[in-house]
C-alpha cells in the first residue's frame, strides 16, 4: 500500500451538512476499498486563485491516506463525476514528503493541546 495525499475543493454554494455529506460520501469510498485514512483536515471557506465555474471561494478539504493504487481511480472517478467538486488532486507521497506530513501533524497537535 502506497500513502497518498488528496485535496479537493467543494462548490461555496453548499451548506455545512451537505459539505459534511460530501466528505463522508468520498471518506466512505476509501473504506470500501480498504484505504486506512491517516489524516483528515478541514481548510474551510478559501478564496482561489483564479476563478473556476464562476465561483472564487471553495470549501478546501485535505484527506491523508494509505491505499493500494486501484483506489485512485475508484475515488478520482467519483471526484468527476459529483459536480459539488470544482477541483481535486491526489499525489503519492514519498517517503519525505510522508516525513513531513507526520512533522506538521505533530505541531499541530501539540499547538492544540497549548491552547
Amino acid at each position: 500500500m502506497n500513502q497518498y495525499e488528496t485535496v479537493f475543493i467543494l462548490t461555496p454554494v453548499l451548506s455545512d451538512v451537505q459539505m459534511k455529506e460530501a466528505v463522508e460520501k468520498f471518506t466512505g469510498i476509501l473504506k470500501e476499498e480498504g484505504a486506512e485514512i491517516i489524516n483528515e483536515e478541514n481548510w474551510g471557506l478559501k478564496k482561489l486563485a483564479y476563478p473556476i465555474q464562476k465561483k472564487s471561494t471553495g470549501f478546501y478539504q485535505l484527506v491523508e491516506f494509505k491505499a493500494n493504487p486501484e483506489t485512485i481511480t475508484k475515488l478520482e472517478l467519483n471526484f468527476r463525476r459529483d459536480e459539488r467538486v470544482i477541483r481535486f488532486l491526489t499525489f503519492k507521497m514519498d517517503k519525505y514528503a510522508a516525513e513531513y506530513a507526520a512533522k506538521r501533524r505533530n505541531v499541530k497537535s501539540t499547538k492544540k493541546e497549548e491552547n
